[in-house]
């Protein structure tokens, strides 16, 4: 009877992420279109640049208090309200939680606009030479820095929905924001004196379109959020004892990112911010897909999990979230790094995209993917121990992780460029997601089992014969090819690849005795 309820609820983890899935992709898709449009329109050029700053800023800002810390500070603390409390605490609870989160937010988003000028010149000190661009860049972080207040509420009611099940609601919200970028950047951009202001507009309209498409969804839960303040609210309290060191830990990815486009606007030139950008927005198709979709769904199960203390089941879900990882991540990163030319080519070589931007973009993207089965892991690992509400480790492990991305950035800055800090990210990742699987086999909280050495032996022959088949496809066609070709050349021949690719590692999966049954529950 146990083995059948262990199954039922890990197949349940495995649907709730197929979901999340669906529903990241359709939007990772969609923003894959944003930055086609980018790329076409504004290209690589100094516009586009301040643009990536000022909009990078408040971006990481929001992961600190939406996606990042506040989730995985929230989420345990509900899901223990909603074990062991009544419905009038829970609503209390999400009301208190609101008051405080919404009044440091007002205040983080009046500094933040006050001092655009302070924040780009710490952010950005290599614009400082150009007064131009300097002052387009404070212009634009004070439009899109109250989309931090915004997003972060919006990240509040994503909380609670995914904390009941609703995982397809938060999943599709950032359609809304690709879809208004889009937009503003097709149509509102030709209307305006300074073309690219339009998109730092159309980060603030969707932030108010993504928070409005949510509360209907709190409604039906008749959790809609009525603001209090309350100092001492024993579950406030418990949220933000646990809020402020995984405010660092649970983004120290995006406070490498940052670093990354800090150091980058000092390099001689124009374009490595957008070169950094671009790369980036492509490895996270395959992070935001799989990883965050995955990590999203366990943190209230494993948080579920770890109050009933079922040790077993505990393990189990973990193992299946990272054997997930590893079966998904390993691919995406060879593939990356061997398609990244025509991937380059075919998505942003087009409109003020030129050329000679393919290489130095499709270099930083290859140095991003090597770190990419590292990031997604962070993802997985960190869960684990914001579902157990331990938040000290992950910190001292960022700490880390942080300290050594500096060093790797000092190191690799100066021979490689723009590369050199994104190789360094990934570096720097694979430290972090080291340090916090090893801390989880120290303490108990995970095993590898015996099936690992037969899965690791499965997924390194199916991968080697996937970048045998993309190499031979490859075979006799050069960058210059992929640059003279058509549109539509681009896309069939990237099309054949892709699909050459997936097809030879799946049926080298089922050769070796891979089968879809084995990850709807633990082995």
């Amino acid at each position: 009877m146990q083995a059948v309820e262990d199954r039922s609820k890990q197949t349940g983890v495995a649907k709730s992420s197929l979901i999340v899935s669906l529903m990241t992709f359709f939007s990772r898709i969609l923003g894959l279109v944003r930055e086609i449009v980018f790329a076409a329109v504004f290209g690589d050029g100094p516009a586009a640049d301040a643009f990536f700053v000022a909009f990078r800023i408040p971006n990481f800002l929001r992961r600190l208090f939406a996606e990042g810390a506040f989730s995985q500070a929230f989420v345990p603390v509900l899901s223990e309200y909603r074990k062991n409390r009544s419905f009038p605490d829970i609503k209390a609870l999400v009301d208190h939680v609101a008051g405080r989160l919404s009044l440091i937010l007002c205040i983080v988003t009046v500094i933040g606009v006050v001092a655009a000028p302070l924040l780009g010149g710490l952010f950005a000190f290599g614009y400082l030479d150009t007064p131009d661009k300097f002052a387009l860049l404070v212009k634009m972080l004070r439009i899109t820095f109250p989309y931090i207040l915004l997003i972060s509420l919006t990240g509040f009611a994503g909380s609670i929905l995914n904390s009941y099940g609703r995982f397809a609601v938060p999943a599709m919200t950032p359609i809304l924001l690709n879809l208004t970028l889009i937009s503003c950047a097709l149509l509102l951009s030709p209307m305006m004196a300074e073309p690219v202001v339009a998109l730092a507009w159309g980060v603030l309209i969707a932030g108010f379109i993504q928070l409005m498409f949510q509360l209907p969804f709190l409604n039906h839960l008749k959790l809609i959020p009525r603001p209090r303040l309350k100092p001492r609210h024993e579950g406030v309290s418990k949220v933000i004892a646990l809020m402020i060191p995984v405010m660092f830990s649970v983004s120290v990815g995006q406070i490498n990112l940052l670093l990354d486009t800090v150091l980058a606007t000092a390099l001689q030139g124009d374009g490595a911010v957008s070169w950094l950008y671009y790369s980036d927005r492509l490895m996270e198709l395959p992070l935001g897909i799989f990883a965050i979709a995955i990590a999203t769904v366990i943190l209230p199960t494993l948080s579920r999990i770890h109050a009933a203390q079922e040790t077993e089941q505990f393990i189990q879900t973990l193992d299946w979230s990272l054997r997930t990882i590893l079966l998904l991540g390993l691919p995406a990163t060879l593939a990356l790094i061997v398609l990244a030319e025509p991937l380059i080519v075919t998505i942003y070589q087009h409109g003020a995209f030129g050329a000679e931007s393919v290489t130095p973009t499709a270099m930083s993207l290859k140095a991003y993917a090597v770190g990419l089965l590292g990031f997604m892991s962070i993802k997985v690992l960190a869960t684990a121990y914001f579902s157990r509400q331990d938040t000290s480790t992950p910190v001292r492990y960022a700490v880390i992780a942080m300290v050594s991305n500096m060093v790797f950035n000092l190191m690799l800055i100066i021979p490689l460029a723009h590369v050199g800090l994104a190789l360094a990210t990934s570096l720097s990742a694979f430290v972090n997601a080291g340090l916090l699987l090893l801390g989880l086999v120290k303490t108990g909280v995970f095993h590898f089992r015996v099936h690992w050495v037969i899965y690791l032996f499965q997924a390194l022959a199916a991968n080697v014969v996937m970048v045998l088949v993309l190499n031979f496809f490859l075979s006799g066609s050069s960058l210059e090819l992929w640059i003279n070709a058509s549109t539509l050349s681009r896309i069939t021949n990237l099309s054949i690849l892709c699909v050459a690719g997936a097809l030879s590692y799946a049926l080298t999966l089922l050769a070796c005795g891979v089968r879809p049954s084995h990850f709807r529950h633990s082995v």
